[in-house]
This record gives C-alpha cells, sequence and structure tokens, in this order.
C-alpha cells in the first residue's frame, strides 16, 4: 500500500469513535525502513498556520488495529486522540 493510498482513509478512534482525519505523513525508522507511526492533523491552531507550521497527532504503528478500505481503525486511549 503506497502513501497516496493510506491518504484517502479515515483514521477513526475505536475507543472514542472519533474521525481523527486522514494521513498526513508517516514517520518511520531511517535504519530499517519500518514505518513507526501515522500522522493525521492536529488541532488547528492561528499562530502555528501563522508561522507555517503544522501540527499533527502522531499514531503509533502498533495502535493501528486494522486498515480497511475505506477506512484505518486506531485504539489509543481517549486523551490521545485529542
Amino acid at each position: 500500500m503506497s502513501l497516496s493510498e493510506l491518504r484517502t482513509k479515515d483514521v477513526i478512534s475505536t475507543h472514542t469513535g472519533r474521525n481523527l482525519g486522514k494521513v498526513m505523513d508517516l514517520e518511520f525508522d531511517p535504519c530499517t525502513g519500518r514505518v513507526e507511526a501515522l500522522v493525521v492533523p492536529g488541532e488547528f491552531s492561528l499562530s502555528c498556520a501563522l508561522r507555517g507550521e503544522k501540527s499533527g497527532v502522531v499514531i503509533p504503528w502498533n495502535a493501528i488495529e486494522r486498515i480497511g478500505e475505506h477506512v484505518i481503525l486506531v485504539s489509543l486511549p481517549d486523551d490521545a486522540a485529542r
């Protein structure tokens, strides 16, 4: 599966049922080449936007329960999902 395919899927928290957004980036280990986390958009902040910064919620790869055709289900503690 490619990053462009992942970017089309909604990321859903199985604890809250909340849609966390779509994948905007990946984090990987440069030594092993393994994907370590997905990054979805964080809460909007005007101050970050004015500085040109992007905020994101990092979801560890081991928190992913299932990658389906249209959604990615993740298991995060309630407070970690914003």
